[in-house]
């Protein structure tokens, strides 16, 4: 079940579910966590996992997040729709773990606001229109 924080308003009233700062002990603990989980076996195949992970953003997320956090990147569990919200990408997941125990690594979807790519290699970012 999803546990909603709700310690940061972006000033419209929005609350988003942040996660407290991590230590750096619990950090390296839970990026060895992931790459055991890494190793597990998936019970999604990945198309599943994109095209459920891009609704839950489209339906749920992006209303929320598209005009302040601009850039910011989203961990969203595909299984119960919680996700994460931060400026790095491992901030990001390490506040959906917080936030959901036993999460499946292999239904995580990763999604960096304002843009139809997660990163860019060379030539230029590719920002959503509009």
């Amino acid at each position: 079940m999803c546990t909603q924080i709700p310690d940061f308003d972006n000033g419209a009233g929005v609350w988003f579910r942040v996660s407290p700062v991590i230590e750096h002990d619990t950090l390296a603990a839970s990026i060895r966590h992931a790459s055991e989980d890494a190793a597990m076996t998936l019970t999604r195949p990945a198309d599943e996992v994109a095209r459920l992970g891009d609704e839950i953003y489209e339906r749920d997320i992006r209303p929320q997040v598209e005009a302040n956090h601009h850039g910011e990147y989203v961990a969203i569990d595909v299984d119960s729709g919680c996700w994460g919200l931060a400026t790095d990408l491992l901030d990001a997941r390490m506040r959906l773990d917080h936030q959901v125990s036993d999460i499946d690594a292999g239904n995580v979807w990763c999604v960096r606001v304002g843009f139809r790519t997660l990163r860019n290699f060379g030539g230029r970012p590719w920002r959503t229109a509009g």
